[in-house]
């Protein structure tokens, strides 16, 4: 299946090197493949690959090469860098790896300093409504993500048996093999049950005090263990706004999974989490294309009253979002938090069909599945 990024990052490999980031599993390698330039992939990990990127020795006559976990070559950014400006391009060069480059990107700014023009970032997430509206009917589409998750294999296997079992196996593989990669943690049962006690509050606002209190940890560990699953695309936080963002940042955020399956066996969470990825998608979509300034939060007041996204342009506030698995009667939040963002859409989403409907006061009523198929933030 041709990913909808093939579209941005097919003319961009004729000019820059090209990185892709994303979820371990989500389809970065398929997407190199599926470019239509013939290509030859080397891997990092394998030992006869890792001599010929060594040695600069692949194939000159191919248009495209694939360097897949180039991030755990030593200074691998210095090597990329050199690369370009000895050889330039072509033959096109596309660097593919798990949240590690993503890592690397936020820990040293290399990439945005002597290796600045040379690269486009792009981020690759799992199926979402809108990627496979092409392909089958919206619900259907929504439903079996919330069922087996959007990751491609599972996703397209479709078996509840089976996606429990690569889920299990996926979380090994990130927990074993990605973390103790990159950082030393001495206690993986207390990630583990970290990732329990997420999965059961996804979509609440989370307490890091609370948290290690159940875990038995101190604050500061909690949090840098929540910014390892962060950086390893396990979960993301969507963040409370406020125009003064220091004051956003001190407030409790919320975490979702990128792996919609991965959350507690209830409707309401997993819809809104559902939304919550596609939401971020969109937005990391319009921005690794052109740049824009977009960004992913909720709405919360002092005494609780609370809007599930609030998704920011260039510090404005464009759309209000409540999440519901069904009924027709106005979320009590737009009546209360609605009025201090006249200028923004206001979109109530529920998963049981349902006619779209517009209130006097503005708000619009939504199926999920069509309004997600058609996303444009």
């Amino acid at each position: 299946m041709l990913r909808d990024l093939a579209a941005l990052i097919h003319p961009d490999l004729s000019r820059n090197i090209v990185l892709i980031t994303g979820p371990r599993h989500c389809g970065k390698t398929s997407l190199a493949k599926n470019l239509g330039l013939s290509t030859q992939h080397l891997d990092y990990e394998d030992c006869e690959h890792r001599v010929t990127i060594r040695d600069r020795s692949w194939d000159r006559k191919k248009e495209l090469i694939v360097l897949d976990e180039l991030h755990k070559k030593p200074e691998w950014k210095q090597y990329l860098k050199g690369l370009y400006d000895l050889e330039g391009i072509p033959p096109a060069i596309l660097v593919t790896g798990s949240a590690s480059l993503e890592i690397h990107r936020k820990l040293d700014d290399s990439l945005t300093g002597s290796f600045s023009g040379r690269f486009f970032l792009y981020r690759l997430h799992p199926f979402d409504v809108r990627e496979l509206s092409s392909q089958m009917e919206p619900q259907e589409a929504l439903e079996r993500i919330l069922r087996v998750g959007g990751f491609p294999e599972p996703f397209l296997e479709n078996d509840g048996s089976m996606y429990s079992r690569w889920k299990k196996s996926h979380m090994d593989i990130i927990l074993r093999q990605d973390l103790l990669d990159l950082v030393t943690v001495s206690d993986l049962h207390s990630m583990e049950l970290l990732m329990d006690l997420l999965r059961e509050r996804v979509g609440s606002p989370l307490s890091i005090a609370a948290l290690a209190r159940d875990l038995r940890k101190d604050a500061k560990t909690v949090k840098r263990w929540l910014g390892i699953l962060e950086n390893l695309y396990v979960v993301f936080p969507v963040r409370p706004w406020h125009r003064n963002l220091a004051r956003s940042l001190l407030k409790e955020p919320k975490y979702y999974f990128y792996d919609t399956g991965q959350v507690a066996d209830s409707p309401g969470p997993r819809l809104e989490n559902a939304v919550a990825c596609s939401l971020l998608k969109a937005l990391h979509y319009f921005e690794d294309r052109d740049g824009s300034e977009r960004s992913l939060h909720y709405l919360r007041t002092r005494d609780g009253r609370e809007i599930d996204f609030a998704i920011v342009k260039r510090d404005m506030v464009s759309h209000l979002i409540e999440v519901g698995i069904s009924g027709e009667k106005l979320s009590p939040g737009f009546a209360q938090l609605g009025p201090s963002f006249p200028d923004a859409k206001r979109i109530q989403l529920v998963l049981a069909p349902a006619r779209k409907k517009t209130w006097s006061t503005g708000e619009e009523l939504h199926q999920a599945a069509e309004w997600l198929a058609g996303l444009i933030v």
